[in-house]
């Protein structure tokens, strides 16, 4: 080391020669002698080990360090590297030097330290394992693949090395930029609501645990984006009385932190906060479970399995880990969790209920049923959008609260991938309404005497198949409302997806969600999920049926189907319908009826016989087709009963064969 310090013309570096007070070194008129100059090191030396006793770092570090050692249950030989390593990062003559030692191994390592510290070699191997509590704390653990000293030395964090020597430090001093408290939540346990079932297991779990200290308490929470996991996280805090510090993802500079170093935070806060009643929050846990690159990179928990395993049995601090999704969570580590709990978006009574609490001064009644109807309308989008119109509602000029309410809502839907609100103005109150009428559905079977039954049974599952326009999906919605239940309308577009594996789980969560809320599923266009297995070409159009028939055959609830193409369905899956019904085009008289039943609403004159004889011929006119007139009487308003006529023709006429059937009684 001392030839390496020294060169032809002194030493390599000024700053050491100033920092063992050979300034004469540097003069100029100084002339080298690097024989002299390596024995004088050799003196130094010497007289450095013989003062080795009275050396000591800062007292600030040194009380600091000892506070830790309370803290954490660090040994002498644990504390001394800790304070070697906060020098070491502060002292940049010491770093330096300390480079001059060049490449180490991990076994050069603990020697050169043995030599510096005046430590037995072995002791220094044991502090530095993983099973020391350097690494058990996250505090200070040993890098195998840097080489040299100031690298294979790992701090915390960056400031962490400042802190311990510049203030008389606690534990959120010395966890700034990675743990922080969380700041109370905007939301209440009756929120919740549509998960109580979980709560009422969650709750006395997490208060018993708290009680008791029990070591390996985690709880894995996952759903989409907004669906308010973080302000469950705070709500589980207030009402347990404990303290909760999330895991930050980001540092103070807004950069973000790996998955590596947020494990870490989370060791040394399990450390830190071990005798405290506190509660950890790991939010964006898919960045260490599920941050692999490619089909074959493992995740940053996968590459120490073992000490996650480990860490999930022993943490003395319960946690609660939240993601946005589970796929890519190993199903070893699936096991380890204490409880794993999906929190969907919630129902549609507790949309409203959180609509009328945070939007009470911005939407009125009606308008916030209307907004409730969207099914992926998450409370962190409400809250969000909510406060941002209240503070610009003195400057939205003309625009009222209510639509720009909507309109953020309805931005952040289709950044999500869902389907935007409709406008809350769509229908205007001197539109007509649509009509809905069995008696103005052509079905071979009895449709109020269905509805009837439903009542009573609560449980069906039925296949609704005929023409476009011909009633189905309006049937669906009239059964609903007979029942007194809300209903869940989910068309091909909303399951399908192009990554092999999603649709059948998008099935799965429609079936799911609807037992869940007590609600009639209608799937419109079944037959993209109900194909014939036998002309299948790819194995997941097989497995997209098999999940169909899955959940058809264990849904406890009513659910439609609705088809306009009953030829090419799986026979498995027509014998699991209880009732298949027929709905066909419009007959003349029920036509005629609906007709008339719309000129006494538009104030029209009862139609002439010639009139009711135009209407008679068109023998392909569905319900559908009235309410696409009735769409554009509000553009386009017509002015007695033969413009409706005429323009029910116009619709006719566009329906394949329609050239065939017109004109024939």
């Amino acid at each position: 080391m001392y030839r390496e310090a020294l060169g032809a013309h002194g030493l390599c570096d000024s700053r050491l020669a100033l920092a063992l007070g050979m300034r004469h070194w540097l003069e100029s008129d100084y002339e080298a002698d690097p024989r002299r100059e390596l024995m004088e090191l050799r003196r130094l030396h010497q007289q450095a080990e013989r003062a080795h006793g009275s050396a000591a770092p800062p007292q600030l570090l040194r009380d600091n360090a000892n506070r830790l050692a309370t803290l954490v249950g660090l040994n002498a030989t644990e504390c001394r590297l800790l304070e070697f390593t906060v020098m070491l990062g502060m002292e940049r003559v010491l770093e330096d030097t300390a480079d001059l030692l060049g490449n180490l191994s991990s076994a050069k390592a603990f020697h050169a330290l043995s030599v510096v510290l005046h430590l037995p070699e072995a002791d220094i191997r044991t502090a530095l394992s993983a099973q020391g509590a350097l690494a058990r704390s996250g505090l200070l653990v040993l890098d195998k693949s840097s080489q040299r000293l100031r690298y294979k030395l790992n701090l915390l964090s960056d400031g962490f090395a400042d802190t311990m020597v510049s203030t008389q430090a606690h534990a959120g001093d010395l966890l700034r930029g990675m743990v922080a408290p969380v700041t109370p939540g905007h939301l209440q346990l009756a929120d919740y609501a549509h998960v109580q079932d979980s709560l009422n297991i969650l709750l006395p779990y997490l208060r018993r645990a708290l009680a008791q200290g029990r070591r390996g308490v985690n709880i894995f929470l996952h759903g989409a984006p907004g669906t308010g996991k973080s302000q469950l996280a705070r709500v589980l805090a207030q009402v347990l009385g404990c303290e909760p510090f999330e895991i930050a993802s980001e540092d103070e500079d807004g950069d973000p932190i790996d998955g590596h170093r947020r494990l870490r935070a989370f060791r040394a806060a399990q450390s830190f906060f071990a005798q405290r009643k506190a509660l950890l929050v790991f939010d964006e846990a898919q960045d260490v479970f599920d941050d692999g690159d490619g089909l074959r990179g493992k995740s940053t928990a996968q590459l120490r399995k073992a000490w996650i395993n480990r860490m999930l049995e022993e943490n003395p601090v319960p946690a609660l880990w939240l993601s946005n999704a589970i796929d890519g969570l190993d199903p070893a580590f699936v096991r380890r969790f204490d409880m794993v709990l999906e929190l969907p978006v919630p129902p549609k009574k507790q949309r409203e209920r959180i609509l009328r609490e945070h939007c009470a001064d911005l939407l009125d009644a009606r308008q916030i049923e209307r907004l409730a109807q969207a099914e992926a309308l998450a409370p962190a989008v409400v809250t969000r959008a909510s406060a941002i119109v209240r503070l610009v509602r003195d400057e939205l000029g003309c625009q009222p609260p209510a639509a720009a309410l909507q309109h953020l809502i309805s931005s952040t839907l289709q950044a999500q991938g869902h389907r935007p609100l409709a406008p809350l103005a769509a229908h205007g109150p001197d539109a007509p309404p649509e009509i809905y009428d069995p008696a103005f559905i052509h079905a071979d079977a009895d449709l109020a005497a269905i509805a009837s039954g439903l009542q009573t049974a609560r449980s069906a599952r039925l296949c609704l198949y005929g023409p476009p326009g011909s009633g189905k999906t309006a049937y669906g919605r009239w059964v609903a409302e007979q029942l007194g239940a809300p209903l869940m309308v989910k068309r091909a577009s909303d399951l399908a997806s192009m990554w092999v594996g999603e649709c059948e789980k998008n099935i799965a969560r429609a079936f799911g969600q609807a037992q869940a809320e007590g609600a009639v599923l209608m799937i419109d266009e079944v037959d993209s999920f109900l194909q014939d297995r036998r002309s299948a070409q790819r194995s997941w159009e097989v497995s997209q049926v098999n999940e169909m028939l899955t959940q058809m055959e264990a849904f406890e609830g009513l659910f439609i189907a609705s088809t306009n193409l009953m030829q090419g369905l799986d026979p498995a899956s027509l014998r699991r319908f209880d009732l298949k019904v027929r709905f066909d085009f419009l007959r003349p008289e029920q036509a005629l009826a609906l007709l008339e039943r719309y000129c006494k609403i538009l104030q029209f004159t009862p139609p002439e016989k010639d009139v009711a004889m135009r209407l008679a011929r068109l023998r392909q006119l569905t319900p559908g087709d009235f309410a696409a007139v009735m769409r554009q009487h509000r553009f386009r308003p017509m002015a007695s009963a033969a413009a409706l006529v005429s323009a029910l023709q116009a619709e006719c006429a566009l329906k394949e064969g329609a050239r065939q059937a017109v004109g024939f009684i």
